[in-house]
């Protein structure tokens, strides 16, 4: 499955690791919250990144705890219709301050992606290797916004009051 992360479409570092596999001593992994909640101390000990795929029906609330050593935050769209991860990922971001990779899985939809990329998503699994090359196209074709967003990007307003702001102070 192709990986679009900061708007390339690049090799995923993390193993999704099946419920009840074994996990490896080092190396990256993606592994389900209730695996992970069951003893998350000890997962966290391991010598490789930490990942975790955390379902949109489940609160975000139970992962703050564990953000600072957690690598990666994957949160599912199940179906294209449902979008409480959106709103998880602009929790995570604004208001719990998570700065690692936040990846969307799932039904994850070309025509959605802009969208995704404005809650804070930064890197997405995507089925087809077309939808990897629109994504990565797409990421570059909007460079303001006019309201605030969960990617860090400085609104349109915002950028104006800068720029008259520095205008003023070279007078």
């Amino acid at each position: 499955m192709p990986l679009v992360k900061n708007g390339r479409i690049t090799t995923d570092l993390f193993v999704h690791v099946a419920e009840g596999a074994e996990l490896p001593g080092d190396g990256a992994v993606l592994i389900s919250a209730a695996r992970f909640l069951e003893d998350p101390e000890a997962i966290l000990k391991r010598a490789g990144k930490t990942g975790v795929i955390w379902p949109n029906s489940r609160a975000v609330d139970d992962l703050v705890p564990y953000l600072d050593r957690l690598a990666a935050v994957a949160l599912v769209f199940p179906t294209f219709r449902d979008g409480r991860a959106y709103s998880q990922a602009r929790l995570l971001r604004e208001r719990h301050g998570y700065d690692g990779e936040l990846r969307a899985t799932g039904q994850v939809l070309r025509d959605q992606f802009v969208f995704m990329s404005r809650a804070g998503f930064d890197a997405f699994e995507v089925k087809k290797d077309a939808d990897a090359e629109a994504f990565a196209e797409t990421v570059k074709r909007y460079s303001v916004f006019y309201q605030p967003t969960g990617d860090g990007r400085v609104t349109a307003l915002n950028r104006r009051m800068q720029l008259r702001h520095s205008e003023s102070a070279g007078q």
